[in-house]
């Protein structure tokens, strides 16, 4: 018998694969279960508890597999590792019972921008493709369906801290930027050990791609050794949007959505990831020009009056904004704000100088922002929702600006999650527009 903690997409995933695999299953979770997984759960006779742990105290399972929100703080955590019980991810479940190619793509920013397009890629191409993880399906409930050729894996630190033996064909590592520290006792150099655990098992046949001008990946490298073939990436892009990696011309971007440095960087690793799979480059090049991203990731809104209004409302830390602004060349009225978690604007006030004309600080409390970059003479208004935000960015730019809603902060003092906050912002300017 195996304990399932939590019963999100992770936790059912991994019920689902347990049920398929013969194996006993019994599901908890501390909340309320939603509606839709426990019909799941019913309807596959998978036992549960919901509403907090109670039952799997008299338990005592093989193992147990845990949701990677639960925090390894936890009372319902220490206490199986005090009875000796081992605690596995749900990632490193599944992982046992995979045949196919994993590519496993990991990165403080940009890692579900890559991890869509290399499967967009794939399956243009006509392979047996499926993208899981952090994004889409859980990788277990992906399992659970068929044996896939090839599986697309987003991970975050959070699926990585609890691998054993997983071990990806091909490990993509885009970027390391502080996010996530509480989790991590406030120290980068945990944060970023826990992002290399994608190499630490791979094998001198595997593949390690990584961004090679990244300084915390530098950093790490001094004192990790990579046991697969590295391949380091150092993408040009030129300003016809050609972009090369080591002299070596891999694609025109500028027949794509995929603008900016960080996006070359992004395309450069998926360029690589599927040439390991022979997709040729003709192939390659179909695929990157009918690519469309997810919403919220520099998202074309609207444009009126050659005014653009774009929404990057996933832009939840300093470093995402950076590539925002740096891939915008005309006069940006910029929206930010929310939870802040303890940003350094510093690493971005230069390119807000040289960029912004106008801050639209965003919301319940805007002190910190607004005593930040107040120094930089930059016109700052204070709002406390996204009509009055929006309202205000219709006022303040003119004839080919662009208005940036790329928020630097988590989303919960006003909105339910990033993406409620990218709605608002896009139901705002669509109202306006429509008046």
């Amino acid at each position: 018998m195996i304990v399932i903690l939590g019963a999100g997409e992770s936790g059912i995933g991994a019920a689902l694969l347990a049920k398929k695999k013969g194996l006993i299953a019994f599901v908890s979770d501390q909340g309320t279960i939603k509606p839709s997984f426990q019909k799941e759960l019913v309807d596959n006779e998978i036992d549960f508890e919901s509403e907090g742990h109670h039952i799997i105290f008299d338990f005592v399972p093989e193992y147990v597999v845990k949701s990677p929100g639960i925090p390894d703080h936890s009372d319902i955590v220490k206490f199986y590792q005090h009875k000796g019980i081992k605690i596995i991810s749900e990632v490193e479940f599944a992982y046992q019972f995979v045949n196919g190619i994993i590519i496993a793509i990991t990165g403080s920013n940009g890692k579900t921008t890559t991890t869509n397009l290399i499967y967009h890629l794939l399956n243009q191409a006509g392979r047996n493709v499926i993208k899981c993880g952090n994004v889409g399906y859980s990788f277990a409930r992906a399992v659970s369906q068929q044996d896939w050729e090839i599986y697309v894996l987003e991970l975050s630190s959070f699926q990585l801290d609890g691998i054993d033996q997983f071990r990806p064909n091909i490990a993509v590592l885009l970027n390391i930027t502080p996010d996530h520290l509480d989790r991590y006792n406030n120290s980068l150099d945990e944060y970023a050990a826990s992002k290399f655990r994608i190499f630490e098992n791979q094998k001198s046949e595997d593949y390690a791609i990584y961004y090679s001008k990244d300084s915390v990946i530098q950093s790490k490298l001094k004192t990790f050794h990579i046991n697969a073939s590295s391949i380091e990436v150092d993408p040009l892009l030129s300003t016809i949007g050609t972009l090369s990696d080591h002299q070596e011309t891999l694609a025109n971007l500028s027949t794509t959505v995929l603008r900016g440095k960080h996006n070359a960087i992004n395309a450069t690793c998926s360029i690589r990831a599927v040439q390991l799979l022979d997709l040729d480059p003709d192939r390659i090049q179909t695929g990157l020009n009918s690519f469309v991203n997810d919403p919220h990731r520099l998202e074309l809104i609207a444009e009126v009056n050659q005014i653009k209004f774009i929404n990057d409302s996933k832009a939840t830390n300093v470093d995402s904004v950076f590539y925002a602004l740096d891939s915008i060349e005309r006069d940006i009225v910029w929206i930010v704000g929310g939870l802040d978690k303890g940003n350094d604007y510093s690493v971005i006030l230069a390119l807000v100088k040289e960029r912004v004309k106008s801050i639209i600080a965003l919301g319940k409390d805007n002190t910190k922002l607004i005593s930040y970059f107040s120094k930089t003479g930059i016109p700052i208004a204070d709002t406390h929702s996204m009509e009055d935000a929006v309202q205000k960015s219709f006022e303040l730019a003119a004839f080919q600006d662009t208005v940036l809603l790329s928020p630097a902060c988590a989303s919960f003092d006003l909105f339910q999650n990033y993406e409620h906050r990218g709605n608002c912002f896009r139901e705002e300017v669509l109202k306006r527009l429509n008046k």
